[in-house]
């Protein structure tokens, strides 16, 4: 009976597809940890084999390896996942896997040269010093353990949890500008179709809130979700939790990103709500599998997830320590925008927000207008209707209330060509502008 990573093939094969995980980029072969290709036969390929192996792969990097290990991201970058792995299984030393990651396709085309490779860096995106490596594979090694991997995704499967991939509908473009620092995969749990990032804003903000941290909270999330967009943030106590609640009483969709495994709600007061945002056509995400349990350095990378998977972020308030603060930092790194809510000058609560204003050029936002305006909407019409970009401009001024039109129609009327048409009308079906019926799509409360 064959076996991959020490473990049994068809074991495997049962938990990879249980939790709906397989990687169509990588189906047609993965590099092999020379740096050439694996051999894959003509059978297994027909049958995404390979992709299985490096979905499987993924996962156990996921365990191996803590969020954000840029050593990591670039040795799977440069093997594959499964190449990768079969390293660290193999107790290859420091010295051939730096021979390996040198000889391989991926390091050869990112400019560096063998000469960077004996310098004294700490910069694995670069230069993955021999003794770099050496320090990775001893903090990786101990954490290989098959029976706990596959505990972790026996439990997954249990509770629903599914292996979200590079490349799967619902991994955001802006995990992969994170670069070596990206995520390995990510273990999801509530609907796998979560919005796209130009669809999403994070709120964030202190957990020991203020009333006025957490009203200002609740009136910009519902504000945003009127106008389409679904609300991301972390599920802690505080502005967190607020932002989830308003989204969900306000009829939209919201996003956690745990610091622990999604099977284990953290924190324990906000089980329900987290249930809440599942059941609602939400999702709650983690990169650490399940069984992880939460810590401050999880957190910090948890943030990165955030920041990258929204279109703009908003700190709400904040005090000068405030974890938001690195949330922010994230979403500034990214080159996406910033927003930060002013508060009371006398006010701790607030301070962070200030210096992010000061010194950060945040951009100052007072309500869920300008907050949308981060992420290219444009406020309001001459009818006060919200939109998110020209192209819903055209198409909604040939649509009409009364006589439904096909996409086809508006297409030749608006000027757009119809996959432009079928984006706008799903984000405005999003925000309940538009409905569609059986002759063509039509306006809801609009102009006849």
């Amino acid at each position: 009976m064959s076996a991959w990573f020490g473990l049994d093939r068809e074991l495997v094969e049962r938990l990879v597809r249980g939790l709906g995980g397989l990687e169509p980029a990588e189906a047609a072969g993965s590099p092999r940890a020379d740096g050439g290709a694996e051999h894959v036969s003509e059978a297994d390929d027909n049958v995404g084999i390979t992709g299985i192996r490096a979905a499987f792969a993924r996962a156990a990097w996921t365990m191996i390896a803590e969020p954000g290990d840029g050593v990591a991201g670039l040795v799977v970058g440069a093997l594959g996942p499964a190449g990768a792995l079969s390293a660290v299984l193999d107790r290859v030393g420091p010295t051939e896997l730096q021979r390996r990651i040198l000889g391989s396709e991926w390091f050869s085309g990112s400019g560096s040269t063998s000469a960077d490779a004996d310098a004294e860096s700490e910069d694995p995106a670069a230069i993955p010093a021999s003794r770099v490596l050496g320090s990775a594979l001893e903090r990786w090694r101990p954490r290989l353990v098959s029976a706990d991997l596959v505990a972790a995704c026996e439990t997954a499967i249990e509770v629903g949890v599914r292996l979200l991939l590079p490349g799967d509908p619902g991994w955001h473009a802006g995990f992969d500008h994170l670069g070596v620092h990206a995520p390995h995969a990510l273990w999801l749990r509530g609907s796998p179709d979560v919005p796209a990032e130009e669809r999403a804003i994070a709120l964030v903000g202190a957990r020991a809130a203020s009333g006025y941290g957490e009203h200002v909270t609740l009136e910009a999330a519902a504000g945003l979700v009127d106008r389409g967009f679904a609300i991301v943030s972390g599920a802690a106590y505080g502005v967190d939790g607020a932002a989830h609640r308003a989204a969900l009483g306000s009829g939209g969709v919201t996003v956690a990103y745990l610091a622990g495994g999604v099977d284990r709600p953290y924190p324990a007061g906000h089980d329900a709500l987290i249930r809440r945002i599942r059941e609602a056509g939400g999702a709650v995400i983690s990169e650490s599998p399940c069984g992880s349990t939460p810590s401050k350095w999880r957190f910090l990378q948890r943030n990165r997830l955030i920041a990258a998977a929204s279109a703009a972020t908003v700190v709400v308030e904040a005090g000068d320590r405030s974890g938001s603060i690195n949330t922010a930092g994230h979403a500034a790194s990214l080159g996406r925008p910033l927003g930060a809510v002013p508060g009371p000058v006398t006010s701790p609560s607030s301070a962070g927000c200030h210096r992010l204003i000061r010194e950060y050029a945040a951009t100052c936002v007072t309500n869920a207008a300008q907050m949308a305006e981060l992420a290219g909407w444009t406020a309001v019409d001459a009818d006060a209707q919200a939109f998110a970009s020209p192209e819903e401009r055209r198409v909604r001024d040939v649509m009409s209330a009364r006589s439904p039109r096909t996409v086809e129609a508006l297409a030749k009327a608006s000027g757009l060509s119809p996959r432009e048409v079928t984006g706008v009308l799903g984000a405005l079906d999003l925000a309940g502008a538009v409905e569609e019926r059986e002759r063509g799509w039509v306006l809801v409360g609009g102009r006849a």
